[in-house]
């Protein structure tokens, strides 16, 4: 099933889409899938990011592609970071440029999992019951600040808006098996499958769930794979006026332009 989260004049609300319509909940999202009378062709929503994150627990180097193009040896455990959830946007968003770095901001198509209760010790066997559903994630990243200035990633990876999230939630996707796909201007940037992960989806929730409790909602951005614009010869970066789409096979794509700050 696909679930959203679309606005009104009081604010947001979820609903389970079916085909071309929408069927707002009762309740919000994770509270309750108990659907009411109400219907809502889809044309007319204007969608939200599909999860508001209490945390997004990202990692790095998680697909063997990337690894290898970055020159870093495969890691022994899952590297995490923490993106602020400030920087979640929905569909259709646009991607702002900081003022203070907006010269080498990257693109990182990823799977992002939703958690759909609160995960603390999980064994791997166990762990993808603790997901609700699967969404597009794009880890926008400000590489100057992240690999040479700051030399660590919190800010590089922090600015608003970095972290657009969509369309929808999928609950019904293997996520052993999904492509995942990112388009510059309509350009294939990144072309590949959550195959290619080194640590699986289940494997992410279980190592996570002993450092940190997952909360309802949490976001995990599961890494991206090879094809990323800083890796490139010559790099390739965001611009104003650029388009982003990411795919996730099974989930759909989720789009967004590029503006500058102000």
């Amino acid at each position: 099933m696909r679930y959203v989260r679309y606005s009104t004049a009081q604010g947001s609300r979820s609903a389970r889409v079916d085909g071309e319509i929408l069927i707002p909940l009762a309740e919000d999202l994770l509270e309750s899938v108990r659907e009411t009378d109400e219907r809502l062709p889809l044309s007319q929503a204007t969608l939200l990011a599909p999860a508001a994150p209490p945390n997004i627990i990202a990692v790095g180097l998680n697909y063997r592609a990337h690894a290898i193009e970055t020159g870093a040896e495969f890691p022994r455990a899952p590297i995490l970071f923490i993106k602020s959830n400030t920087t979640v946007i929905g569909p259709d968003e646009p991607i702002v440029l900081p003022e203070m770095a907006p010269d080498e901001v990257d693109y990182e198509a990823e799977l992002a999992v939703v958690i759909g209760r609160t995960a603390r010790r999980v064994a791997t066997q166990d762990a993808l019951g603790y997901v609700f559903g699967y969404t597009c994630g794009n880890d926008v990243s400000a590489r100057d600040a992240q690999l040479r200035i700051d030399k660590q990633w919190a800010r590089g990876k922090s600015f608003d808006t970095f972290c657009p999230l969509g369309p929808w939630i999928e609950t019904d996707l293997d996520p052993a098996d999904a492509a995942v796909i990112s388009r510059l201007n309509g350009r294939v940037m990144q072309e590949s499958n959550s195959s290619d992960l080194i640590f699986s989806v289940a494997e992410l929730v279980s190592y996570i769930s002993r450092c940190m409790t997952l909360l309802p909602g949490t976001v995990i951005m599961t890494g991206t794979p090879g094809g990323v614009g800083f890796a490139r010869k010559p790099p390739v970066f965001l611009r104003p006026g650029d388009r982003v789409e990411i795919e996730i096979g099974g989930v759909g794509v989720l789009a967004n332009p590029v503006v500058a700050e102000g």
